[in-house]
């Protein structure tokens, strides 16, 4: 970490930095880890509790994989979630391991999800860039489909001993069908076939209520036995403080601005 900060700090001055910021993958209980960046200079910014307040999200659901089968996965899911899997199956719901072509049909159900749910959209080209840069080893495009028409997908990635759930979209049609589940489990299979130890639904609300607007996102991915997982959050080195702290107001007030945009339409 001081060769990394060291070579940061050059660089910030080459290029007239004002901030350095990382979201490692450590969990927030990690002591060691914080004595070692504070001492290094470094801040931790602990108040995170929604998606708008980081980049990547600070609470998440794992699964734990480790020298696991499929069986033993499988037992360890709800239920309701193992007849969901059931059910997809039994109504004709077909899982397609796509290319970067089918990022096309992916986008599409992907505008529809956004409009649904009020959340941006990143365009398509974003996501042909990034299996240009990972696919088709680190990432995958899965598609569920139904009799011949693609109704939901999902991107997987895959790097060192995890798999991470990266994006995923839904039509409106035929949710009945339950092809949400049984795409999680195709990518969870993926993962154990991988010999991966981390199976990463990625994020959820902080906020642990019912009434939440994303609490049934927490309650799908807790379905499949996953460990409810706090991340450090953002840890973060200002070279320029006011200048950031600028910046920390404009960046707040522009997402503020975009969602009352999103609700407005």
């Amino acid at each position: 970490m001081k060769q990394l900060t060291d070579g940061a700090k050059e660089l910030a001055k080459k290029y007239k930095a004002i901030v350095l910021r990382i979201e490692p993958d450590i969990v927030s209980d990690d002591q060691e880890f914080r004595n070692v960046v504070t001492n290094l200079g470094y801040r931790i910014k602990d108040d995170a509790k929604d998606f708008k307040d980081e980049i990547q999200p600070r609470y998440v659901f794992r699964l734990d994989i480790k020298d696991k089968t499929e069986e033993e996965i499988l037992a360890g899911f709800k239920q309701k979630w193992r007849y969901n899997i059931r059910l997809a199956t039994k109504k004709g719901v077909t899982i397609k391991d796509g290319n970067k072509e089918d990022l096309k049909d992916f986008h599409k159900i992907m505008i529809e999800t956004g409009a649904r749910d009020g959340f941006i959209i990143r365009p398509l080209e974003y996501f042909e860039k990034m299996y240009d840069c990972l696919g088709p080893e680190h990432m995958k495009v899965l598609m569920a489909y139904y009799e011949g028409k693609p109704i939901s997908g999902v991107i997987p990635i895959f790097y060192g001993n995890k798999t991470w759930y990266l994006y995923g979209a839904s039509s409106n049609e035929h949710r009945n069908l339950m092809p949400n589940y049984l795409l999680q489990w195709e990518m969870i299979k993926m993962a154990i076939q991988r010999k991966d130890e981390i199976y990463d639904f990625r994020g959820v609300s902080g906020v642990v209520d019912e009434n939440h607007p994303q609490y049934g996102l927490y309650r799908f991915k807790q379905g499949f036995g996953a460990t409810f997982t706090e991340f450090i959050g953002e840890v973060y080195m200002p070279f320029k403080p006011i200048t950031y702290k600028l910046y920390r107001f404009s960046e707040k007030a522009f997402r503020t601005l975009r969602q009352i945009k999103m609700k407005l339409k």
